[in-house]
């Protein structure tokens, strides 16, 4: 049984850094004044695999111009984590 819940950790510190990627990637617009080229599959990747997560968040977790579902996801991921390292 331990080594499902290894699995699922490993699986959720992969995805913490996917949504970690996302979020430096959504800087680089404001870096370099230039769009995200959305044809670049590494982008189209990243968009992929995070929007799923981060739209529903994203419906409550806007004040203002700031977008903090990223980092609700984030927060929620290690709470997650936590709980499965100690039900090991």
């Amino acid at each position: 049984m331990s080594d499902v819940f290894v699995v699922i950790g490993t699986a959720i510190q992969i995805y913490t850094f996917v949504l970690l990627a996302r979020v430096l990637m959504s800087w680089v617009p404001m870096i370099t004044n230039r769009p995200l080229p959305l044809d670049n599959l590494l982008v189209k990747f990243l968009l992929d695999v995070t929007e799923p997560v981060l739209a529903p968040l994203r419906q409550v977790c806007v004040v203002g111009m700031i977008d903090l579902s990223p980092l609700v996801a984030l927060i929620g991921l290690q709470i997650l984590s936590g709980i499965i390292i100690g039900a090991a």
